[in-house]
């Protein structure tokens, strides 16, 4: 008897911190020969992918079990509850609801740091550097988000603060860690573990520096 095999296949673009984040989650969970990495050039999307994968024409998107999944928060949680490996979610209901609460967070987190970029960046970034601090600061027995747990929070966060690490850094002179010793632990911790590590790019900080210049400064 043949058995119908379907792969799965995570479209991403190795560049984009949306796509980053599930990434991170399929290295980090073992998943590498179970879900093949699909690159797509944004600047030069395939008629293909919009036509036949996903229509919104965005990265991320997974296609498993003949359907398509898109949102890279979404997928986190999919990967999460669908396939094997170690679970991104403790059991503790206190760390579960400050997961919920950090994950609600992320859009208001970004939000502000874009919106900054465009005025006095410096001081206005601050307010969510310390929100993270702060989270950070919650659970005692780890240099993660949920304490000794490497989480969906985690992977959530960092495709972004290390983006705005470099900008901030490069551009404006403003290490983000200052003041926050929770927040360069948090980094610190990270940079070590290889699920992460795999997803940094080289050249990565010369990409950013341009990219979010254009975007946000006119440079």
């Amino acid at each position: 008897m043949l058995k119908l095999i379907l792969d799965s296949r995570l479209y991403t673009y190795y560049g984009c911190p949306f796509a980053q984040r599930v990434w991170i989650t399929r290295n980090f969970k073992g998943l590498q020969d179970k879900i093949k990495l699909v690159g797509i050039d944004l600047s030069n999307r395939p008629a293909w992918y919009a036509e036949k994968v996903y229509p919104t024409n965005k990265v991320p998107a997974l296609e498993h079990n003949g359907k398509i999944i898109g949102e890279s928060l979404d997928l986190i949680k999919y990967l999460d509850s669908n396939f094997e490996g170690p679970s991104l979610l403790p059991d503790d209901p206190a760390k579960k609801q400050l997961a919920e609460e950090l994950s609600a967070y992320t859009d208001t987190f970004t939000g502000t740091v874009f919106s900054a970029f465009k005025g006095d960046a410096v001081k206005e970034v601050g307010p969510a550097f310390d929100h993270l601090e702060a989270a950070l600061s919650k659970f005692d027995d780890g240099p993660f988000f949920l304490g000794d747990r490497f989480s969906q929070v985690d992977i959530a966060y960092i495709p972004f603060v290390e983006r705005f690490q470099i900008f901030l850094s490069e551009v404006f002179k403003y290490d983000i860690t200052e003041g926050r010793p929770k927040l360069a632990a948090w980094i610190e911790e990270l940079n070590k573990l290889e699920a992460y590590k795999q997803t940094k790019l080289e050249g990565t900080k010369a990409q950013v520096v341009e990219l979010y210049s254009k975007r946000f400064l006119g440079k």
